[in-house]
């Protein structure tokens, strides 16, 4: 069975750099999509507390027989549970939902600038982290501004950013600022919501190279650095978008793909959203 390249974070955990996202799944659709996805050999789900799929996430984790080991698995705190008591209740709240040993990863989901609290509940996760349930902690939607600041006033870079980030947003500045913090790039909404699949340079690239537009997106975040979780319920896309180590991109085909960014943000800007 073919299995995702890892790439190995900061702090030394090692992460599959092709996950699997569960973002407006149902606990009941989750179980067998993720069940899918494990049997085609994906080895990280990224949840979240928001998703409210957090029990069938770790329901279709212990059904799948993999060791735990095994199964790499990112939740988040949403920002009404940031301040240092509400993070260390959500964040127990997270594991009794999962109903797993410990989770891999921990991400704030958004800065929530206006609550003024991503500080606080930052240092928090670093205490956290030294405990056995909680390998990993890192950030999502984080502005450059605000890695900056928690780079200043805190003792632990995050290991990682999840960002909405495809073809029509790649966030060339933000990914520069990661190299330079020692930050992985996560991306989510990696195929733009379906709204880049129909894009002419990428329907053109999967044409001769005969292969699917997802396929060429979800490869094109592969080879730039990225990792990525695409999200699917049927069973078909889930295999499809694993099926994407038997070709690579050509360099030309690399440089047409990053030069569709237009600035195309489908999802709240981090600077004004408050959760």
């Amino acid at each position: 069975m073919t299995s995702s390249p890892i790439s190995t974070l900061s702090n030394g955990v090692q992460i599959p750099k092709l996950g699997f996202g569960v973002w407006r799944v149902s606990n009941d659709d989750a179980i067998p999509s993720i069940a899918k996805a494990l049997e085609v050999g994906y080895r990280h789900i990224d949840t979240a507390a928001l998703y409210r799929n957090e029990e069938g996430v770790g329901e279709a984790v212990r059904a799948s027989g993999i060791p735990r080991e095994e199964i790499f698995v990112t939740t988040k705190l949403w920002p009404t549970d940031y301040g240092t008591d509400a993070a260390v209740a959500g964040f127990e709240a997270s594991l009794k939902r999962l109903d797993i040993e410990y989770v891999d990863l921990l991400l704030l989901h958004w800065p929530a600038p206006g609550r003024d609290l991503y500080v606080e509940t930052w240092r928090t996760l670093e205490r956290l982290a030294g405990d056995d349930r909680l390998r990993a902690i890192g950030v999502s939607n984080f502005h450059s501004s605000h890695l900056h600041r928690l780079v200043a006033e805190t003792d632990t870079p995050p290991v990682l950013n999840q960002v909405e980030l495809h073809p029509t947003l790649t966030q060339a500045e933000l990914r520069a600022t990661h190299r330079e913090l020692g930050v992985a790039t996560e991306a989510w909404s990696p195929l733009g919501q379906s709204e880049d699949l129909g894009d002419p340079t990428i329907t053109s690239i999967a044409e001769r190279i005969g292969r699917t537009p997802a396929q060429v997106i979800i490869r094109w975040h592969l080879q730039i650095g990225n990792i990525v979780i695409p999200k699917s319920t049927t069973p078909s896309r889930i295999e499809e978008n694993f099926d994407v180590f038997g070709f690579e991109l050509s360099d030309a085909d690399v440089a047409a793909i990053d030069g569709l960014d237009s600035g195309n943000r489908l999802g709240p800007d981090p600077a004004h959203f408050d959760g």
